[in-house]
């Protein structure tokens, strides 16, 4: 296929639209010997391991070097294991670890899983510095909140995750971590220097980009220090200026889906994605949302058209074309060298009831931290414990079909252990929200899992009337731990499976840890 290709081949070839269902729809398949150049898959179309290798191959007999992306974060926002909850801890535990080889070698088991399966394109690892506390969408997805533990990180991981042929993604640049609004509803601003951005959220990237990163997410972040009108992923002065001239990025730049509000409300899908082309970006992600047809005409259209009133010049349409391209050939042979692409094929079609990464179990149970307070309860209990889950409003990066807990896991281990779960619209209305928490424990230990107590008021105010009447309670936070409290608090730095196993393992008298300093 020539790089220089009719108009709607070469407009098809930046877009990486998602679909609905398990195998590659019609239109897919047309679409991909027509030119598409990448797909992009979401937890509504991963059954399992074998399921998707039998997928990819459908979409590799249409386009063998087609991208095959994903969203797999390996931590609380994960897709290839949505339907059990991630087999590893998550960035934020890597970061509490922070065993540079050990995040290298959980990156690398990912790799090899993806690879597997026929996936090529990994939007991970989130290289935010999460600076801000509050951030509603970061969190433990990302690495810490210090640049350079971040950095050394984002480079472990992508190295890790190239080894078997699947392209890292450092996102979202310029960086996402310091912000109070998830860009899915709206345009966060990143109102800092250059000089602060080159200290802090731009250290990551720059690690990235030099330990050979084959991609990188744009953010939908207004940075006033760069570009006070466009967003990221619209800015010439970002994508090109700052992140192919400056940092000298040769690789494929990526949006993050364009049909975010970030971008979507002021421009519009057909203005956002030629505008992001315009800017540098060269792989336009869409269909989280949008994941028809349809969509996929409009934007392509939108290019073409774009192209011959002289908006878009074409030379960057060529430019981005041949980058598309370059990564999708890059991944087939490091994926056929390693025997990836075997593996794939001969899996099409079997099914894996149950996906676990042992290195990733091992892992998070290194990330897990325990608090004593004076006078509190040791672990393990004594007895069948009572567990109480507040489940605050997921983001959306988190898929709502994704699993979390402990009470499942310490069920198992501890059979008769109970479980229930309130949600904000259970406990608000009530004059004393304790009451129902307090009230399936009776004697017995009670432990209480949380998950970002510090930005939720209402999970605040129950957990201190909670704990006024069992001080002796376990708290369990699967958020950022920056409060601390209870008899006993286990921190697991993130609320994927392995982590939920690894604590109640702790609970339960498994894997017990040294002993951790008590906090002041």
């Amino acid at each position: 296929m020539s790089i220089h290709g009719e108009l709607p081949e070469l407009a098809a070839a930046v877009l990486q639209p998602g679909f609905v269902g398990t195998t590659a729809p019609d239109w897919v398949r047309r679409w991909l010997g027509a030119g598409l150049g990448g797909v992009a898959l979401f937890a509504r179309n991963v059954e399992s391991p074998g399921q998707v290798a039998a997928l990819t191959a459908q979409l590799r007999a249409e386009h063998p070097d087609v991208i095959v992306a994903i969203d797999e974060e390996a931590g609380d926002v994960t897709r290839f294991e949505s339907r059990l909850g991630s087999s590893r801890p998550g960035n934020l535990a890597l970061g509490a670890i922070d065993d540079a080889d050990l995040t290298e070698a959980v990156a690398r088991d990912l790799g090899r899983e993806l690879a597997d399966a026929g996936i090529t394109l990994d939007y991970a690892p989130d290289a935010d510095v999460n600076s801000n506390p509050k951030n509603p969408v970061i969190g433990v997805r990302a690495f810490g909140a210090e640049p350079h533990l971040v950095a050394r990180h984002t480079a472990a991981f992508v190295r890790g995750l190239q080894e078997s042929g699947v392209a890292g993604c450092a996102k979202h640049f310029p960086g996402h971590g310091d912000t109070a609004v998830d860009s899915h509803h709206d345009l966060p601003v990143i109102d800092r220097t250059a000089a602060e951005l080159a200290a802090c959220e731009l250290v990551p990237f720059r690690a990235a980009i030099a330990a050979g990163a084959k991609a990188v997410m744009t953010g939908h972040l207004l940075v006033p220090a760069y570009d006070t009108e466009l967003p990221a992923t619209l800015s010439p002065r970002i994508l090109t200026g700052l992140l192919r001239e400056e940092f000298g990025f040769d690789g494929l730049i990526v949006t993050d889906a364009i049909e975010m509000q970030g971008v979507r409300r002021r421009y519009g899908l057909e203005g956002a994605i030629v505008r992001a082309l315009a800017a540098g970006a060269d792989a336009v992600c869409v269909g989280g949302e949008h994941a028809d047809e349809q969509i996929a005409i409009r934007l392509r259209d939108a290019i073409v058209a774009a192209v011959r009133s002289g908006e878009l010049p074409e030379e960057r349409l060529h430019d981005a074309v041949h980058r598309v391209r370059a990564l999708g050939s890059w991944t087939t042979r490091v994926q056929t060298a390693t025997g990836a692409r075997a593996v794939a094929d001969a899996a099409a079609g079997n099914e894996v009831a149950v996906l676990g990464s042992t290195v990733g179990f091992e892992a998070a149970r290194r990330a897990v931290r325990v608090t004593v307070a004076d006078g509190g309860p040791e672990l393990p209990v004594t007895g069948v414990p009572h567990v109480v889950e507040f489940a605050p409003a997921r983001n959306i990066a988190i898929g709502s079909e994704t699993p979390w807990g402990v009470g499942e896991p310490l069920a198992e281990l501890l059979p008769g252990t109970t479980s229930i779960r309130f949600s904000a619209d259970d406990l608000e209305p009530l004059a004393d929200p304790a009451a129902p928490v307090l009230a399936g424990a009776g004697g017995r230990p009670l432990v209480l899992v949380v998950r970002d107590v510090h930005r939720h008021p209402w999970i605040a105010g129950t957990l201190s009337r909670v704990l006024a009447v069992r001080p002796d309670a376990i708290v369990v936070e699967m958020g950022i731990p920056v409060a601390v409290t209870g008899g006993v608090h286990i921190a697991t730095h993130g609320a994927t499976r392995a982590l939920g196993r690894a604590a109640a393992e702790l609970i339960a008298g498994l894997n017990v840890p040294a002993p951790q300093p008590i906090a002041a």
